[in-house]
């Protein structure tokens, strides 16, 4: 990435004014719907998307950079508009390998477009491989969705959400069906965003609970039908490797950003017992260098990683055990680098209004996204000795 520059696609007054508007999304408890017609009106949306269709051309690796750099300014902001990328993103993954069934997303993203990721629901350890969400089909092949996704971000604005069911009841079943729901006066009723947003952290996000009452997806926006289970689906691939690598983008620039912070609490605070600043501390030199140590380890493997998802290399079976590690070095390393900024920074960052403290409180939200640490676990288990005997 040498010749890329962050800066063409997220300019520096553009973050600034990301930045200065977190705080107030936090403490408000609302979207940042400003940020979002920013980041439509620089292109944003559309990175992923092949230049020929109107997008920015970039690949995973670019987008990676830049999601990094987006949460640095405001995480809630960036991980809202992760969920969106992971969707363009996976349309890039099966393009490059030949499949087009995602080519709608890519024109709809350019168009100004926004997709919500409705995968999530309560108690679904399977994830992708499973579906507690019923997918009835119409005989036009078509599908009504009925089920609770729950973390939705995007909430307030998306435009077509993204989302899998499980058809029991097609002679072919049981089949996964990924499919995308229009938001329309036609989808009223059927599909009911509660407003039980009132979070820890990434208050921003607004990622609410979606209720889905036959919603409709119709055939042209019917993506996928696979079995359930373990598949190797390029589809699945798809949504796992750029879900992974995008989320861990977001963590790593918070990580980043609690970096700086603190480096600049130490060069500002001054010991009353030394006289110096605390940049000159041997135990907070100490501090800071093992944050960065930790830090330099990320941007890097997400960089190695994102290449290769885009230049499809090949992995094996050990690409889920690289996707979910990844993810899991990320943010368990971004937790404890803001755990050691506040430290540095002292008592100011127990205030609500510091930067830090809420950073704090939006790092913790990492450790619930899946690969949660019990799966990023199972699978490097898997990966390294085997499946467990019956």
């Amino acid at each position: 990435m040498s010749d890329f520059d962050p800066a063409t696609h997220l300019p520096d007054d553009l973050l600034e004014r990301i930045r200065e508007r977190a705080a107030r999304h936090d403490r408000e408890n609302t979207f940042p719907e400003a940020d979002l017609e920013e980041l439509r009106d620089a292109g944003y949306l559309a990175i992923l998307v092949p230049a020929e269709l109107g997008g920015g051309g970039l690949g995973l690796a670019e987008a990676s950079a830049l999601q990094q750099r987006l949460a640095g300014a405001a995480p809630a902001t960036a991980l809202a508009v992760n969920m969106h990328l992971v969707w363009t993103g996976v349309a890039k993954v099966l393009s490059d390998r030949g499949i087009d069934a995602l080519r709608f997303v890519q024109e709809g993203a350019v168009a100004g477009e926004v997709f919500a990721f409705g995968i999530s629901e309560a108690g679904n350890d399977l994830v992708l491989f499973g579906s507690g969400t019923d997918a009835s089909p119409h005989d036009d092949g078509g599908y009504a969705f009925t089920g609770t996704k729950i973390f939705t971000s995007l909430a307030p604005v998306w435009t077509q959400l993204g989302l899998h069911g499980l058809d029991t009841s097609s002679a072919d079943g049981p089949k996964m069906v990924y499919a995308f729901v229009p938001r329309s006066e036609e989808a009223a009723g059927r599909v009911v965003t509660r407003d039980d947003w009132d979070t820890l952290g990434m208050r921003g996000t607004q990622s609410r609970t979606t209720e889905l009452h036959g919603a409709v997806a119709p055939a042209e926006r019917v993506a996928r039908r696979i079995d359930p289970g373990p598949n190797p689906d390029p589809l699945v691939f798809g949504i796992f490797s750029v879900f992974e690598l995008l989320l861990a983008s977001v963590y790593t620039g918070i990580a980043r950003r609690a970096l700086d912070l603190a480096v600049a609490a130490a060069a500002k605070r001054t010991s009353k017992r030394t006289g110096k600043p605390y940049s000159q501390d041997p135990d907070i030199r100490w501090r800071i260098a093992s944050m960065a140590l930790a830090y330099d380890a990320l941007p890097p493997q997400l960089e190695t990683l994102a290449r290769d998802v885009d230049s499809l290399a090949d992995h094996g079976q050990r690409w889920f055990s690289l996707l979910a590690g990844v993810k899991h070095r990320a943010v368990t390393a971004a937790k404890s680098i803001v755990d050691e900024a506040v430290l540095v920074a002292g008592g100011s960052s127990y205030f609500a209004s510091n930067e830090l403290g809420r950073l704090y409180r939006d790092v913790l939200a990492g450790l619930f996204h899946p690969s949660d640490p019990e799966s990023a676990h199972s699978t490097v288990a898997t990966a390294w000795l085997g499946p467990l005997e019956d």
